[in-house]
C-alpha cells in the first residue's frame, strides 16, 4: 500500500536522471546489449564501488529488472548514497509493477490513472479484473488495498494488505500501509509494529519515520510501553 510510496515525484526523477545517464555511456560505442545481458551487466554493476554506476545500474533494472533481481536491489536501499537508495526503490516499484501480461499491465496502468484522478470505485473494479484475471500479481491486491484505504473501508483494506504479505513479505509499501490503517483504527501499538518493520526493510521513507516519532511520544505521554 503506502501512500508514500505509491506516487513518489522525486524517485521518478532520480530514476530518470540515472537512466539517461545509461543512455549517454551506451553511446558511446553505439552497441547495446540484448536485455538478459544488460541485466546481468547491471547486478553486477550495482555491488560496485563507483557510485554513479550503481545509480545507472537501479535505472537499467527499474526498465527492464526481474523479480529474481530484486533482492540484490533492497541492499542498495541501504546505500551510503541518496541518490542510489531513492533510485533502488523507484527500481523495485517499477518491477513490482510489471506482471509480464501486456493486457494485464495495461489495465494495471489505467486503474493507476483511476486512482490519480480520484476515479476510487473504478479503479477497485480494474483492480479487481486484475486479481481475477492474474492474481498472483500482488501488486493488484496492494493498489485495490490504497483504493479501499483512500475509500475508508480499513477492513476490506486489511484484507488485500494480507494477501500482498503473504506473496510479498518484504512489501515495504504494504508494511506502511498496515501501520496507517491501526492509526486511524487508534491501535497505536499495531501501528508501531507496522511500521517498524516497514522501516526495517526500507529506512528512506521520511513519512515513516516521523509517524514512527510521533506514536513514540503519543504513547510515552499516554504512559504506555514499547519496544
Amino acid at each position: 500500500m503506502s501512500l508514500e510510496g505509491s506516487a513518489n515525484a522525486m524517485l521518478m526523477r532520480c530514476l530518470l536522471a540515472a537512466f539517461a545517464l545509461v543512455i549517454a555511456c551506451a553511446g558511446v560505442n553505439g552497441a547495446r546489449p540484448d536485455n538478459n545481458e544488460a541485466r546481468k551487466q547491471a547486478l553486477a554493476q550495482l555491488q560496485g564501488n563507483d557510485k554513479a554506476t550503481r545509480l545507472a545500474a537501479c535505472a537499467v533494472l527499474a526498465e527492464i529488472g526481474k523479480p529474481e533481481d530484486l533482492p540484490l536491489l533492497h541492499t542498495r536501499l541501504f546505500d551510503e548514497d541518496s541518490r542510489v537508495r531513492d533510485t533502488a526503490e523507484a527500481a523495485i516499484w517499477a518491477i513490482w509493477s510489471r506482471s509480464d501480461d501486456a493486457a494485464v499491465d495495461q489495465l494495471f496502468k489505467t486503474g493507476v490513472e483511476q486512482m490519480r484522478s480520484a476515479n476510487l470505485k473504478a479503479a477497485v473494479e480494474t483492480f479487481s479484473r486484475i486479481i481475477a484475471m492474474r492474481p498472483e500479481f500482488t501488486e493488484a491486491w496492494n493498489k485495490r488495498a490504497t483504493v479501499y484505504f483512500l475509500l475508508g473501508e480499513d477492513d476490506l483494506s486489511l484484507k488485500d494488505c494480507d494477501e500482498v504479505l503473504k506473496r510479498n513479505p518484504r512489501h515495504f509499501g504494504v508494511l506502511a500501509g498496515y501501520g496507517q490503517i491501526y492509526v486511524r483504527k487508534h491501535d497505536l501499538q499495531q501501528a508501531l509494529e507496522y511500521f517498524e518493520r516497514a522501516l526495517a526493510v526500507n529506512p528512506n521513507m521520511a513519512g515513516v519515520q516521523a509517524s514512527v516519532e510521533a506514536i513514540r511520544k503519543a504513547l510515552i505521554k499516554r504512559g504506555e510501553r514499547f519496544i
